[in-house]
């Protein structure tokens, strides 16, 4: 017998609806099994172990998924299944194979085998905690960069390597779980090669953009393969205008639109490392003639460029998340706020702007009530052209929310 996790009454509505969490304060009681027979007691008093498969039920007795327990963690079980548990017991390679498989089918349906994509998506491909990117490099090697970032991957870690092994024939996998968020699993942090070692800079082609990618030490996976359409979007829009690419990160954008035509491109990033990759990207690309970099807080260098008059047909703002949590939302508010009111003083007339937010918690209702304010406060009229997400290989799951996170508006600004 597994041991069965019972939901407080009334706490089993998001679950039936696909949300694959359970938190500690939704959980009523814990049954299982010992030599002296079942037991029941709460989940900090029950003798169930981290990492064990467990059953989920509504306090009723309506059977609601399978999941990994982990008391260590506020997410207190995570539903890796709508099977039962000795279904998933009995063959965890083939189950773990199967989801990888239908993982990569989903790509195949929008990328070929050049392409650089997200693999798998965690929760949003039923795999709670499993990040994978698939980077194919300009001499056609396969990448893999892994993180498990829960405890409910961590413990079939064998059989998910094996099943990327198998259906992916890596050149390589680098394993990037430096993430802070492990720790809150009980987890240690690691960061290495999954057997033979191999370039941990490569380089790699996104819409016949030439980027260099630092799979060990760039931000989180090496590289945001999320925007990758919408950077395409950009660069359709870019041909013969001057272009300001705000919070660059790697000139992906900004390059996009070189590739796309524009006459003049400005990437602005604060970082001092992330400027030298731009720099790298540039000459990657033959693009030194049109394109430059600038180190420079993007707050700073939007006032800078209104105090001296400095105009732009087309301003791409890709900002990092300006939070992580709820409660800190006014304060995000307020930056999202600000670079896109300068943004808009900075454009010629009918200029275009796309503005983008990857925070889940500043949500679509936030965002474009920000554009609207923002509009209102620069005495601007704002059209919004198109509303963009993630690409597909970031699928979004009915019933988990925070799967939805990036917001991409383009905006003719009047």
């Amino acid at each position: 017998m597994f041991s069965r996790v019972f939901l407080k009454d009334g706490e089993e509505g998001e679950v039936q609806q696909g949300f694959p969490w359970i938190f500690d304060n939704e959980i009523s009681h814990v049954k299982y099994e010992e030599k002296s027979g079942v037991k029941q007691a709460s989940l900090a008093d029950c003798a169930v172990k981290d990492g064990e498969l467990v059953e989920v039920f509504a306090n009723a007795g309506g059977f609601l998924g399978t999941g990994v327990i982990n008391r260590k963690s506020k997410i207190s079980v995570r539903i890796i299944g709508k099977e039962h548990a000795d279904r998933i017991a009995e063959d965890p390679q083939a189950y773990y194979t199967k989801k990888i498989q239908n993982a990569y089918d989903l790509r195949k349906l929008y990328y070929d085998r050049k392409d650089s994509y997200r693999l798998v998506y965690a929760e949003a491909d039923f795999i709670p905690g499993l990040i994978v990117e698939r980077y194919c490099d300009i001499n056609k090697n396969i990448y893999l960069v892994v993180q498990f970032l829960s405890l409910s991957a961590e413990v079939f870690r064998k059989e998910i390597l094996q099943a990327l092994k198998a259906i992916v024939r890596p050149y390589g996998i680098y394993e990037r779980d430096d993430a802070g968020v492990r720790e809150k699993e009980g987890l240690e942090e690691r960061s290495c090669w999954i057997g033979e070692a191999r370039e941990e800079k490569i380089i790699i082609r996104e819409n016949d953009v030439l980027l260099e990618v630092d799979i060990a030490r760039g931000q989180k996976t090496g590289y945001f393969l999320d925007q990758k359409f919408n950077r395409r979007q950009a660069a359709a829009l870019s041909s013969g205008k001057k272009v300001l690419d705000a919070c660059s990160h790697t000139g992906a954008f900004g390059l996009n639109c070189f590739k796309g035509g524009a006459k003049d491109v400005t990437c602005v990033d604060l970082s001092p490392e992330a400027v030298t990759m731009i720099e790298k990207n540039i000459e990657l690309n033959g693009a030194g003639k049109k394109v430059r970099a600038v180190c420079a807080d993007i707050f700073d260098k939007l006032k800078e460029y209104e105090a001296s008059g400095e105009k732009f047909d087309l301003i791409i703002l890709d900002p990092p998340a300006f939070t992580k949590s709820a409660k800190n939302i006014q304060k995000a508010y307020g930056g999202y706020k600000e670079i896109n009111l300068r943004a808009m003083r900075l454009l010629t007339e009918n200029g275009i702007l796309i503005t983008c937010s990857c925070s889940y918690f500043f949500d679509a209702e936030h965002f474009y009530g920000m554009i609207m304010k923002a509009a209102e406060d620069s005495k601007k009229r704002v059209q919004i052209l198109a509303k963009y997400g993630a690409g597909p290989d970031h699928p979004v799951l009915a019933g988990y929310p925070k799967s939805e996170y990036l917001k991409c508006a383009v905006c003719r600004v009047v």
